[in-house]
């Protein structure tokens, strides 16, 4: 399955959480679902030289109500060539390409848990996006370096893709220097030519078998460099491309660490066997699947991504093993696999770092919250807003409940909930029982407010410091008493909200930190202090989902980036500007101004945004050496070579390689910059 689309280019640390980018999904859940498949039995064929797929598939599926009609869904590019039923016999199926789906009329009516099957041939040409059943995005490709068949691709016939669970025997053909990479047991034959190939043409077949229901829907296939590890009873395959051979040994390592954390976290995976292998980058960032995690090229790099590669591998417990029972609860799976990451970042980096994941989170639980997440299945699968939502406000309700439960609790909660639904989908209220077992009060409270509702608050803090009698040491052995109290009220604009949230006094002292109850829009509080107070902080460790305005400047930007992906422009730079609306001086948001501007060829507008990114508040610190670079580009494309070099010598004073910004700085001081001449370079 699909993973989350990562930063762009240059941004080392924050997550843009517009997931997948494109255009909207086609509305497949309008019909109601009638058929759940049990199992599926796929030989595939790949002709890389000629980007064909040819195929025969058995699907055994249990009918959920009466129906005399089976409805899969299949990518378009791939013609039918016969539909028949378990005896052979020849079945009409019509195509419908508008939402990519096959309509085949039973012979007789299926009664309800009545089990049938139903045998499909057919070929096809899968070499672009242009018919992929999400617009614009490559899921499904052959060819001679590279083949991957991704699950939402549709390159089988679909049913209820991400809710479905089944079983899978699927063989794979190709040539015989390539390697196929799938779910499961696996085995391997050297075949006799097929129909397809010339008599010439060695061939062999990769056999896996995933014997769990699960979502064993996803191949790769190619010549890879393989590196293998047995540590810590993980039986863990590595397969990079040969540019990336140097660095398997690496990611290997990584792999394993991040493998038996989450092991410690949630309990066993459900496979000790794991495939980590690189995908092209005209696809997907990542992707997953039973014993699988993808990652795209791009983002292998000597700097391990250990949060990409964290995040994908969370998903063999929240997704591969525990799967949301439909799709108002997929925040259980691509939600989980956020915070799991976020988790690993805290078990890596610290406290600090899990505070950065954190607000990273916030930005993207907050951009598009117009719906509430128990509702999202209304949103377009696909669409930043269905993406971000259940993906960092999912993220976003497991910090929260992690903060009102506390740690022992949390983590009994994630453990006996993975454990109990191990191979199962699960809902949202699954979740809450368990979490309220563990907690032995209601959390009703809690997840009506993060999951029906829409919005956060921000908070407002007024007080006073009164001065008591007992400032100075204790007299006669008696023990020391407060010198001043705290008496304020917490403030905000939400009148249903109800949270705990932790009040930070740092005093002369030592810090004193009490936890108050904040319910409705006022809530008074009063707090005794040894110290004088100097400063008092609210969540101060950012354990809640609250609003700023630095909050609603990097959301601003974060849609204007999901814009420009889409081609809408206009549309970009009006959130940009609505990100200056709050901070004028905001370096980031003059930087994706000047981004867009250089994207249109509009370069006097552009160097005059990157100028003002140079002169903002240098948020975030990377944006002085590409300010400066990209300087340097536009003097190199107007014909100015003299203060093109003085731009890329600024940008190596900076000494800020942040995403080799520094080499490639040091590459135009030695060759001017060329504009491709067929596509504008968007920048980051």
């Amino acid at each position: 399955m699909l993973g989350r689309v990562r930063p762009a280019r240059r941004v080392p640390i924050c997550h843009f959480a517009f997931l997948l980018l494109l255009l909207a999904l086609p509305a497949w859940a309008a019909e109601k679902v009638r058929l759940q498949v049990d199992d599926y039995q796929i030989n595939a064929e790949l002709t890389p030289h000629i980007h064909k797929l040819a195929a025969h598939v058995k699907v055994r599926f249990t009918a959920l109500e009466s129906t005399n009609v089976a409805i899969f869904q299949l990518n378009n590019d791939l013609r039918l060539n016969k539909v028949s039923d378990d005896s052979g016999k020849p079945l009409s199926a019509e195509r419908i390409t508008q939402d990519s789906t096959v309509r085949v009329q039973l012979l007789k009516p299926l009664n309800k848990d009545e089990s049938g099957s139903l045998n499909f041939d057919y070929d096809g040409t899968l070499e672009s996006a242009d018919d992929s059943p999400v617009q614009g995005l490559k899921l499904a490709y052959v060819g001679d370096d590279t083949s991957y068949l991704l699950y939402p691709g549709r390159w089988f016939p679909v049913v209820a893709y991400g809710t479905n669970r089944f079983t899978a025997t699927i063989s794979v053909t190709v040539p015989a220097h390539m390697t196929v990479i799938g779910s499961g047991e696996e085995s391997e034959s050297s075949t006799p030519a097929l129909k397809t190939t010339t008599p010439t043409d060695s061939v062999k077949t990769f056999t896996f078998v995933w014997s769990k229901p699960s979502f064993p829907g996803t191949i790769i296939a190619g010549t890879f460099q393989q590196f293998k590890s047995n540590e810590a009873g993980v039986d863990l395959q590595v397969f990079f491309k040969p540019i990336h051979q140097n660095l398997g040994a690496l990611y290997a390592e990584t792999a394993i660490k991040e493998f038996t954390y989450f092991v410690t976290l949630y309990g066993p995976a459900p496979s000790t066997t794991l495939r980590v292998v690189e995908i092209p980058d005209d696809t997907v960032p990542s992707v997953w699947a039973p014993g699988l995690a993808g990652m795209a090229s791009r983002a292998i790099t000597e700097k391990v991504n250990y949060r990409l590669l964290a995040n994908t591998i969370a998903h063999q417990w929240w997704g591969a093993s525990v799967s949301p029972a439909s799709v108002d609860d997929w925040w259980l799976c691509d939600g989980f696999a956020r915070y799991s990451e976020a988790r690993y970042i805290e078990n890596a980096a610290g406290q600090s770092g899990l505070e950065e994941a954190v607000k990273d989170m916030s930005v993207g639980a907050l951009a598009y919250d117009t719906v509430p997440l128990s509702t999202v299945g209304k949103l377009d699968w696909f669409s930043p807003e269905f993406q971000t939502l259940v993906t960092d406000k999912g993220g976003m309700i497991l910090h929260m409940l992690r903060w009102v439960i506390g740690d022992q609790k949390f983590d009994q909660t994630m453990r006996t909930f993975a454990a109990k639904y191990a191979g199962k989908p699960a809902s949202a209220d699954d979740f809450r029982e368990i979490a309220e077992q563990n907690y032995g009060e209601k959390l009703t409270w809690f997840f009506s407010q993060w999951l029906d509702s829409t919005g956060a608050p921000e908070f407002k803090v007024k007080y006073t410091v009164y001065r008591l009698g007992g400032v100075g040491p204790p007299k006669n052995g008696a023990e020391k008493t407060p010198g001043f109290r705290v008496v304020g009220q917490i403030a905000q604009d939400l009148d249903l909200f109800r949270m705990p949230v932790l009040l930070k006094i740092d005093t002369d002292g030592r810090t004193e930190e009490k936890r108050i109850e904040v319910v409705g829009t006022d809530s008074a509080f009063t707090v005794e202090t040894f110290g004088k107070p100097r400063r008092i902080s609210l969540d101060p460790n950012n354990a809640l989902l609250k609003n700023s305005p630095n909050i609603r400047l990097r959301a601003s930007i974060q849609r204007g980036q999901a814009l420009v992906q889409q081609g809408d422009l206009a549309g970009a730079l009006a959130e940009y500007n609505k990100a200056l609306d709050v901070n004028k001086n905001s370096s980031l948001a003059h930087y994706r101004i000047a981004e867009v501007f250089f994207q249109q060829r509009n370069y006097q507008a552009s160097a005059n945004a990157y100028r003002d990114a140079l002169n903002g508040d240098g948020e975030p610190r990377w944006t002085e050496v590409w300010s400066h670079i990209q300087l340097g580009k536009i003097f190199d494309i107007t014909g100015q070579r003299e203060r093109a070099t003085n731009e890329y010598r600024q940008a190596l004073q900076t000494n800020d390689n942040t995403q080799g910004a520094l080499d490639e700085a040091r590459r135009y001081l030695q060759k001017p910059f060329e504009q491709p001449k067929n596509k504008p370079e968007a920048g980051n």
